[in-house]
Parts: C-alpha cells; structure tokens; sequence
C-alpha cells in the first residue's frame, strides 16, 4: 500500500497560518460582529421562505458617494413594490434579511441584525435601520483592504446560525473591488457552497476601469456560486438601485413561474451565470 508523502515544513506552516486567520475572523465575527442573541428573536418566529446576508463593502476605498449609494440602495430596493409582491407570493410570505459591512479580516460592523420581513411595514423598518446606521463613507482611515474571502466567511457563519429554517439562503455581496486582503476566496467560496448557500454579487466599477478586466468578470470567475449564482454591474447610482431591485426580486423569489422568471429575464444581459 502505498503512503502518502509528509507534508513539507513550508506547506504545514502555510496551512497552519491559512487556519489562523481563518480562526480569527471568526473569532471576531463570534465576539463583536453581526450575531443574534437568543434574547433577540424567538427561532419559530425566523422561520422564512429565504435568508439573505447582505455583505456591504466599507473598506477604505468606498467613498460618501459609493457608501451613499449602497446604503441607500439596499433600503429603497427592501421597500420596492416588486420586492413586497415577490416575498408575498411565497409560501410563508417572509424573509429573513441581515445586513453587515466589512473590509479587512475582523473588521465587520452589524448594521442590521437578522429580521423577519413579512410585508411593507417591516421592509420599512429594516430600511429605517440600514439609513440610519449604514457607512457614510466620510471616515475612511484605518478601514483596511478589501477581503472578499472574509465576508463570504462572515456571511456564511451568520447563515449557519441563522435563527430558524429558511428554504433559501443567499450572500449577496456589494464590493467595488477585488480581494486583496486577508485568505484566498476560493477555499471561503467554496466552502459557502458545499453548505447549499449561493453568492451573488453587485460590482461597482471603478470610473477608470479596464473594459478588457471588468470587475464583473472577477467576480463571475473567481467570486459568485451555488445555485442560479450571478453578478451584475450597475452603470451609476440610479441604475445600483435598479439592479439591486431586480436582484432581489430574483434572490427572494421561490415562485420560479412568477417574478423571479421576470427578474431572470432581465438579468440576463448583465449576469455572469456559474
């Protein structure tokens, strides 16, 4: 029978510090990053059709007006006619939706903890929350890099205690960059997806960016997965809210023959589809 060869010093000590950062992030998700006590919600009340994570980039590269448009995206697309309607034509009529923002490994903020939204008064409320204790983006020292690693693995580890059943359950990513910080992606992606979760992305271009690299293509390379995965990209602030819109309507949707077919329809220009 033939042995497996040992492992080099240099590998094993790669691995090791691979998991210790690993380790951390978690570690500071578990002690002061976006968690639900069980004071917070009663677990029967969380059963929903879908949990979504939004993981919102706040690294130091967002600017008041990318930060601007995130967190106003994100509350206008929750309150959306087409949003209401689509988790209204689930089986439960509800879905769960948490909110953070992240940049470096460990450096999560929650903005909104995890929330039942069964209909347009809770859709407001969440948004009140988000409009209100979102990134402005006017403080940018001291935000880090952009680890697209650690909010699929913040992301990931919310959706592991997510504090019900849901049939669906999604990390939908806003970034305007690609990782350059903290763990590869591909062993966070990848993990994500063998729990069943699937990571869409929103891709914010930069103004000068290389129409022969788009961000876009990232992230459908290197980034989104699971089942129906996409990304799309927004072509300003009034077309983020739209694409987000229609994203959502599509995440949210259980009805494959209602709006999530129409939202697909329109996504299909501008998603990159694994």
């Amino acid at each position: 029978m033939r042995g497996r060869l040992p492992a080099s010093p240099d590998r094993q000590a790669g691995k090791r510090a691979h998991s210790l950062l690993r380790l951390a992030t978690l570690a500071a998700v578990a002690l002061w990053g976006p968690t639900v006590g069980a004071a917070d919600v009663d677990g029967a009340r969380l059963n929903v059709d879908v949990a979504v994570v939004f993981a919102v980039d706040f690294s130091s590269s967002i600017d008041p007006k990318i930060a601007d448009m995130q967190r106003e995206g994100h509350a206008a697309a929750l309150t959306s006619p087409e949003i209401i309607r689509a988790i209204s034509q689930n089986y439960l009529g509800c879905i769960g939706v948490a909110y953070f923002e992240w940049s470096s490994p460990g450096y999560t903020r929650t903005v909104l903890p995890w929330t039942r939204i069964c209909g347009l008064e809770d859709a407001k409320a969440a948004a009140s929350v988000i409009r209100s204790k979102g990134d402005t983006g006017y403080i940018r020292r001291g935000r880090g890099g952009t680890s697209v690693s650690a909010a699929i693995d913040v992301g990931s580890l919310l959706l592991d205690r997510f504090p019900g059943n849901a049939m669906k359950k999604v990390i939908d990513i806003s970034s305007n960059g690609e990782n350059n910080d903290g763990l590869p992606v591909q062993p966070s992606r990848l993990n994500a997806i063998a729990k069943g979760y699937t990571i869409n992305a929103i891709a914010i271009p930069a103004g000068g960016e290389d129409p022969k690299q788009p961000l876009a293509s990232y992230f459908a390379r290197s980034v989104i997965g699971g089942s129906q995965a996409f990304v799309m990209t927004p072509k300003g602030p009034h077309d983020y809210v739209a694409a987000l819109r229609r994203k959502l309507v599509t995440e949210v949707s259980m009805n494959v023959d209602g709006p999530a077919a129409d939202a697909a329809a329109l996504l299909a220009p501008a998603a990159g589809i694994q």
